[in-house]
């Protein structure tokens, strides 16, 4: 029977890789009772969503999860190193001593793939693929029975309805993140996207919104475009009112504070995968800011998200492809953000219908490790 697992993740898209990793380590840990050693490349983007990580440890501890320091794939290892279950994040390539460690003690080796709403992804969930004389497997988070399903731990949801239902909580934890008295009825959206979006654009339309909007962005996403319509530097406690906008840095966030955020604000721009998988758990309606990739293949991934997710509207469409630069034709923002505006109650109406096709099909953690331990039991009965 399993007891321990490895996740190894190397750091490309700043905090969702290595978002994923730690809430999944932790997860098992919390849930499953596994040991679970967590390698990293990149524990600056670590220690921006888990202050308690310290910068150039080799090893700690954190939340009951080991973490090592992955600084280089020329480390040497033995079979003590590995664990019975190996994770490589999207593709990671191991180190070329800790593959040939696992030939000799052959755990449960599966390469987590990335989350998508495309339809091929459910044809591809736990294929085995042959590689150096052993079976790796692909495993798929995703939104259907036929894949590996989202991360969501015991309890988030009734931790999420108490927060929310206490007036209180949210005063408090937004006025702890300089949010004013005045603000707290204006409409209140965070912005957490990468610096292509086009913010300009959406930022003339709130300032002349009929509404009033707080917009809450997490010091360092977009900087340069913050600091422009600021006329500061987009610092912590930065904050400027221009027409009926109010933009505000706040301190980056732990992701237990960042779900806090999500469940405090109105509508909530997410991106990559970390933020864009809490979104799905916050009861809030949101906009996704898809990772780019080339020839644009991201569209066809986001197109196929807004075809699958019953949240969307003919209004939350339109500006989710216009913020990724997806739509045939011009959007006028304004226009299109009042309709969108009129539909948000409607939108988070809709989300319990949504989370509870979601929980179906159970959590990404314990469907993981179920398939995990079934791999390892027929390789049992084999041997046998």
């Amino acid at each position: 029977m399993a007891t321990s697992l490895a996740i190894f993740c190397k750091v490309v898209d700043n905090y969702g890789d290595i978002g994923i990793c730690y809430r999944l380590a932790r997860q098992l840990v919390a849930e499953h009772q596994l040991t679970v050693t967590l390698w990293v490349d990149d524990l600056a983007s670590f220690q921006r969503i888990c202050p308690q990580v310290v910068i150039n440890c080799d090893w700690q501890q954190v939340d009951g999860v080991f973490v090592i320091h992955w600084r280089n794939q020329y480390e040497r290892y033995t079979v003590n190193d590995v664990a019975d279950i190996v994770i490589e994040f999207f593709g990671c390539e191991l180190p070329p001593s800790y593959v040939a460690a696992m030939q000799k003690v052959r755990p449960v080796w599966i390469n987590l793939e990335g989350l998508s709403a495309e339809e091929w992804v459910e044809g591809c969930h736990t294929l085995p693929s042959p590689q150096h004389g052993m079976t790796k497997y692909f495993f798929y988070p995703g939104f259907t029975e036929k894949t590996g399903g989202l991360i969501v731990e015991a309890g988030l949801l009734h931790q999420r309805d108490q927060f929310q239902s206490n007036p209180f909580s949210t005063t408090n934890f937004l006025e702890h993140l300089g949010v004013k008295p005045s603000e707290m009825s204006t409409l209140k959206i965070s912005l957490f996207c990468y610096p292509h979006a086009p913010i300009a654009e959406v930022f003339h339309a709130w300032q002349i919104n009929a509404a009033v909007v707080t917009c809450l962005v997490p010091e360092g996403v977009a900087s340069e475009k913050i600091q422009t319509f600021l006329g500061q530097p987009a610092i912590a406690g930065a904050s400027a009112t221009r027409g009926q906008l109010t933009v505000r840095v706040i301190p980056f966030l732990s992701q237990q504070d960042y779900d806090k955020l999500l469940w405090s604000c109105d509508m909530n721009f997410v991106r990559g995968e970390d933020s864009f998988a809490r979104a799905q758990w916050s009861g809030r309606p949101f906009v996704w800011h898809i990772y780019p990739q080339d020839k644009n293949l991201h569209h066809v991934k986001l197109t196929a998200f807004l075809q699958r997710c019953t949240l969307q509207t003919l209004a939350l469409t339109a500006i989710s492809l216009a913020w990724n630069d997806a739509s045939d034709s011009a959007l006028d923002w304004s226009a299109d953000w009042q309709v969108l505006e009129r539909e948000l109650a409607k939108i988070a109406n809709l989300a319990p219908e949504w989370q509870g096709k979601l929980l179906a099909h159970g959590n990404l953690s314990a469907n993981l490790l179920q398939f995990a331990i079934s791999v390892e039991r027929k390789a049992r009965e084999n041997k046998l």
